[in-house]
């Protein structure tokens, strides 16, 4: 529901429509992404990432061609089913949850990001991988699919503010400190000084950095479960680049405030004393989801007052007041799945992206089911994805067997994110 068309109408409308809400985070959010493209520094776009500082190395998009940008909804739709048709099962088209419904729409499958990394690795006849997510995901598809099949992530502006937050240098940086401090010899029971486990939403080397130092990927589903495998094989867990879904949920296994101290890169010993860093039990890395933070417990509060008997869910990457507040904390599946399961009609206040809770009001009439930010602010970089980038991609491999945009995992980075990403797999809740 968070189109171009859609957003401009709750602009205009909210008032009628949603009398809570503010309307949109940005009226940019009515312009379509092209205009975003080819910006002299790189820059997230509007939507819930806006204020974020990207990175100077973070992917940009280049401008696509004039054909794509003018084409209108029909025309772009024609172009899209006719490749899908002609290439058949040559081709696979993932769908993230909190991507646009006009993007959506022409995805195989749809789900969170590791459910879509799977569906890739489970279409061994696909040659082509169109990934409608962001950068981290698409590398993930890579690691996870066969050598002779390609991943195209339609936009390369399509980031992830999170994922930048934590980037290589700064996490050796931090470790090379850690063991310092720490040291790098087991205890008497075998336990390393630190385990490090970093979020599925991170960049491939960051996936490999653990594959090489004993550590894992985890999911918003599995994290605890990592945690406790991690617990097993070390001292303290350094989690990154997530403060949130590492905070609730060692919390949630009853690790004590006081042993999650904060890491800040750009600080001496992340702004720590030795003494804090021995006494603790997670590390937390200084990084959020721009998405989930807008959530708040005022927010919960009012759905509460509105609807007395709420149901409110809300993503474990929120703050832990919000997650404290709420009836329940999971991932979007576990989100889609609780509202899925309910027989009688409820009222569903959801802490999580505008576009993955507009689709679930559509889909289950039944129930009453609001985002808990009464501002429509999608995710940045979801939005960057775009029919017209998407038949673009299609067309050029479709009419001259060119790949374009596609995303590559180096060997001596993909070999060891490999190992990470099966020692998560096998860590099943």
């Amino acid at each position: 529901m968070a189109s171009t068309n859609t957003i401009e109408l709750i602009t205009r409308e909210e008032a009628q429509t949603r009398p809570a809400a503010a309307g949109s985070c940005s009226p940019d959010l009515v312009k379509a992404p092209w205009n975003f493209d080819g910006g002299a520094t790189p820059a997230y776009g509007p939507g819930a990432s806006m204020a974020d500082i990207a990175p100077a190395a973070t992917p940009r998009q280049g401008q696509i061609p004039e054909e794509y940008r003018l084409a209108g909804d029909d025309e772009l739709h024609a172009k899209i089913m006719a490749v899908k048709e002609k290439l058949g099962e040559k081709l696979v088209v993932l769908g993230h949850f909190y991507q646009r419904d006009e993007v959506v729409r022409y995805a195989d499958f749809v789900g969170d990001s590791f459910q879509l990394a799977r569906a890739a690795k489970e279409k061994p006849e696909a040659e082509i991988i169109v990934f409608c997510g962001v950068h981290f995901m698409a590398e993930t598809a890579d690691l996870l699919s066969g050598a002779d099949q390609s991943v195209i992530l339609p936009n390369l502006a399509a980031g992830c503010s999170m994922a930048d937050m934590a980037d290589i240098d700064s996490v050796q940086a931090c470790w090379d400190q850690l063991t310092d401090v720490l040291g790098s010899e087991p205890d008497e029971d075998g336990r390393l000084p630190v385990i490090p486990v970093t979020y599925m939403n991170s960049s491939a080397a960051l996936k490999g950095f653990c594959g090489e130092n004993g550590g894992i990927v985890c999911t918003s589903s599995n994290a605890a479960t990592v945690l406790e495998w991690a617990f097993e094989r070390g001292q303290r867990v350094l989690f990154f680049p997530d403060q949130h879904l590492g905070r609730n949920t060692a919390k949630a296994m009853g690790v004590p405030l006081e042993q999650m101290p904060m890491w800040n890169p750009r600080k001496p010993l992340g702004g720590n004393d030795e003494q804090a860093l021995q006494d603790s039990r997670v590390i937390l890395w200084h990084g959020f989801c721009s998405v989930h933070k807008r959530f708040t417990v005022d927010q919960i509060e009012k759905a509460r007052s509105d609807y007395p008997g709420v149901r409110v869910i809300v993503h474990p990457e929120c703050p832990m007041p919000v997650v404290d507040a709420a009836d329940e904390a999971g991932s979007t599946d576990y989100i889609r799945k609780a509202i899925d399961a309910a027989t009688e009609p409820t009222v569903f206040a959801i802490g999580t992206e505008i576009n993955m809770v507009n689709r679930l009001a559509a889909e289950y009439p039944q129930h009453t089911i609001f985002c808990l930010d009464p501002v429509v602010c999608p995710c940045s970089t979801m939005y960057r994805i775009h029919p017209g980038y998407l038949a673009w991609v299609l067309e050029a491999y479709a009419e001259r067997g060119e790949v374009l945009n596609q995303i590559t995992v180096e060997d001596n980075v993909a070999v060891p994110a490999r190992v990470a990403l099966e020692r998560m797999l096998a860590a099943k809740p």
